[in-house]
């Protein structure tokens, strides 16, 4: 019975495309009109049809990961665009429609990532092995999306551009007192101090992260004007001049959205400028994949703008400006992909191949949310005062305003 719903279930959803099905049984389906990606799966699992009639995108990330389907040519690439592609403004019938709306909007609200919730999603995905990162980040070690100014940047230089960028929206003058929210390895921090005579704070939940952090200020000679901390943001006792977060937000969930912009608010002096760097949608509001979310981001929630603003406009706290980076971030991802592939061999000796297929899987399907689906980089520059932001973008580019 699962068989026949499952085959009429692609029958009438592929609508762009070819698949080649071949199932437990030795059968084989060719399924789709044939006008785009043409990929093959073959089945292992008998109760896979089941599993994919009742959460689609858990049960195909799971069968992969396991191998209980594989690729032609393991093309994850074409497999995920053509998913994407056919699941793209596919509208069910009533109820069911409705249904499923109301299922995603519920989930999103009940992603309450308090404290103790925080650290152990954090633990989750960037409490691995340090080794690991390095064999798929730059030598900067951000694990955030670059800025390709120009296309034939380097990934180092792309990061680099990210924190130049990010550091001239700051306006940071010497001796200003800078709070990083998700400092990550702590590469932005450093750079805020180095190059901009900053006095930074950085903190994270993770502890593979901290000790990278205290080692790369050490390294820089800059541990006096850099401090690290394990610490939630909201419990950070001072006040700052200026308040950063890059690829955090994401990790808060809807239903903080609130806390967080009150406590950026709360953090920073009267002339205080904040940047919050985060990955959002230009879609209307939805929850990222429940594969994702089970696997590799637990609480995760990526906002709209709307989402954003209707709980910044009640800070008080002006928008001076909002930039959205489109292209950015699925280069990045390629990026991470191939240095990941090039040093497959060092990745074996720290984790086995189930974990390499998972990790595999979710660089490519994040590089195709960007490429394919509804995910881009927002960048919001918020303000105490309305004076404090010049009127123009001019301050941003100075070489190019004599």
């Amino acid at each position: 019975m699962w068989t026949r719903i499952f085959l009429e279930v692609l029958r009438r959803g592929i609508r762009t495309g070819h698949l080649t099905l071949t199932l437990p049984d030795g059968a084989t389906h060719l399924i789709g009109p044939g006008d785009g990606p043409d990929v093959a799966i073959t089945v292992h699992d008998p109760d896979f049809p089941r599993k994919f009639i009742f959460a689609p995108e858990v049960a195909l990330g799971e069968a992969y990961v396991d191998g209980r389907i594989t690729l032609a040519g393991d093309d994850i690439e074409s497999f995920l665009t053509f998913a994407i592609r056919n699941g793209r403004g596919r509208k069910l019938p009533f109820p069911l429609g409705a249904l499923g709306y109301l299922r995603k909007r519920t989930r999103s609200w009940t992603i309450w990532n308090h404290v103790g919730v925080s650290r152990r999603n954090v633990a989750h995905h960037y409490d691995l092995s340090g080794e690991l990162y390095d064999l798929f980040l730059d030598e900067t070690k951000q694990y955030t999306c670059a800025y390709f100014r120009r296309p034939e940047m380097t990934l180092e230089e792309a990061q680099a551009a990210k924190m130049a960028h990010i550091g001239a929206k700051l306006l940071i003058k010497p001796g200003m007192r800078v709070l990083d929210i998700g400092c990550g390895f702590g590469t932005l921090a450093i750079a805020l101090a180095r190059d901009h005579g900053a006095q930074v704070l950085g903190v994270t939940l993770s502890k593979v992260q901290l000790a990278e952090a205290r080692r790369r200020a050490a390294a820089a000679g800059l541990s006096g004007q850099v401090e690290f901390r394990l610490q939630d943001y909201r419990a950070v006792p001072e006040v700052f001049d200026r308040v950063v977060s890059v690829g955090m937000m994401e990790h808060v969930g809807l239903p903080h959205l609130g806390t967080f912009f009150r406590r950026v608010s709360e953090l920073m002096t009267p002339d205080g400028v904040a940047l919050i760097h985060y990955i959002g949608r230009w879609s209307p509001p939805d929850v990222i994949s429940p594969w994702f979310n089970k696997y590799i981001f637990p609480g995760a929630y990526c906002p709209t703008i709307s989402e954003a603003m209707r709980v910044v406009e009640k800070t008080g706290m002006i928008l001076s400006d909002l930039e959205v980076w489109r292209g950015h971030y699925e280069r990045t991802l390629q990026e991470w992909l191939i240095r990941f592939d090039r040093n497959i061999n060092r990745v074996r000796a720290l984790y086995d191949e189930r974990f390499i297929r998972m990790w595999r899987y979710y660089l490519q399907s994040a590089e195709l949310s960007f490429s394919e689906a509804h995910l881009v980089i927002h960048q919001l520059q918020l303000a105490k005062g309305r004076t404090t932001v010049p009127g123009t973008r001019d301050y941003l580019y100075p070489a190019t305003n004599a």
